[in-house]
């Protein structure tokens, strides 16, 4: 798909002008159904803002919803019309973004073509569960159950040494057609995710993993009482990353760091993701809802430095 040109006229209303990017910067991009939230190495946040769906002439219309791309030239024109008056004409960012792991290939591939517009010298993708977890600072050397509770859609994703091993998925999120789903409902559908990841386990993995606790990310995190709802369905320890809804740009910005000082890091980005050890499978989906998830502050500092070989996994890495 050839890339979608022409910068737009500015940022969306209320959001400050910031001075343009240096050459050769790298970007963490997360686009998810409620918000869009960019990192810019050395500088932390540059937006966080409804963006690709705020309102248009078209109403109802959302370029990314429930877990998908679902209009790529849309979706590639308003990220350049949000970000392009920051970035020097000549620019050619490292470009960290983060996708959903039950999309598979095709959204890594719808994410790859909207980031195009910014001229990126080269696209890395990463799972949002691995990303939630680096934010997190997880220790990724054992099992790890990842909780994506997003506005439009969630996932469950089992991590073992970094890569997925498996991953659930509903198209139930923190919005639904009539308003808020409730947290008692988010909650059973969290919990039946991992349920159905054990009874179909026949090693002790995830049961291992479940043992350690489940680690809830995304804007469901945001919710006080969803943590204690789902320990209690799930009869494990729960607990929600710091800034859940900004986990996934946080992460990806600690990717970004570690890929532009990596040795190799200047000749290759561009990577696949590890295979899966055991087949994703998809649970029966609840109507497709609508929302948004909430906003709060980023941490001033920059994302703590990975350790070496940290920043390879289930869909990020470099080979030599």
């Amino acid at each position: 798909m050839s890339p979608v040109h022409g910068r737009g006229a500015g940022l969306p209303a209320g959001t400050p002008p910031r001075p343009p990017l240096p050459q050769g910067e790298g970007l963490a991009l997360d686009m998810g159904s409620a918000r869009t939230r960019i990192w810019v190495a050395s500088r932390g946040v540059v937006l966080d803002a409804p963006g690709i769906n705020a309102p248009d002439a078209r109403p109802g219309h959302h370029p990314v919803g429930h877990g998908t791309i679902a209009d790529v030239p849309e979706t590639a024109r308003r990220l350049d019309r949000m970000l392009g008056p920051h970035m020097p004409r000549r620019a050619r960012p490292l470009v960290v973004v983060t996708t959903r792991v039950m999309q598979g290939p095709v959204y890594r591939e719808r994410a790859r073509a909207v980031v195009e517009v910014l001229r990126p010298r080269a696209v890395l993708t990463l799972s949002t569960a691995r990303a939630a977890a680096l934010a997190a600072h997880a220790d990724l050397a054992r099992p790890l159950l990842v909780a994506d509770v997003g506005a439009h859609s969630s996932e469950v994703v089992l991590l073992v040494d970094g890569a997925v091993v498996d991953a659930r998925s509903t198209a139930l999120g923190t919005g639904g057609p009539v308003g808020t789903v409730p947290s008692e409902e988010l909650g059973n559908a969290v919990a039946a995710m991992v349920r159905a990841m054990l009874r179909q386990d026949r090693t002790a993995v995830t049961a291992a993993a479940l043992n350690r606790g489940v680690l809830l990310a995304g804007g469901g995190g945001l919710r006080p009482d969803l943590v204690p709802l789902l320990a209690d369905g799930l009869q494990a320890p729960v607990a929600a990353v710091r800034a859940p809804h900004t986990a996934a740009v946080r992460g990806a910005a600690r990717v970004l760091y570690a890929a532009q000082r990596h040795p190799s890091g200047r000749a290759c980005f561009r990577t696949g993701p590890v295979r899966p050890r055991r087949t994703a499978r998809q649970v029966a989906p609840a109507p497709p809802p609508s929302g948004t998830a909430g906003s709060e502050g980023y941490p001033a500092a920059p994302p703590a430095p990975l350790r070496r070989g940290a920043a390879g996994g289930s869909s990020s890495g470099c080979g030599s």
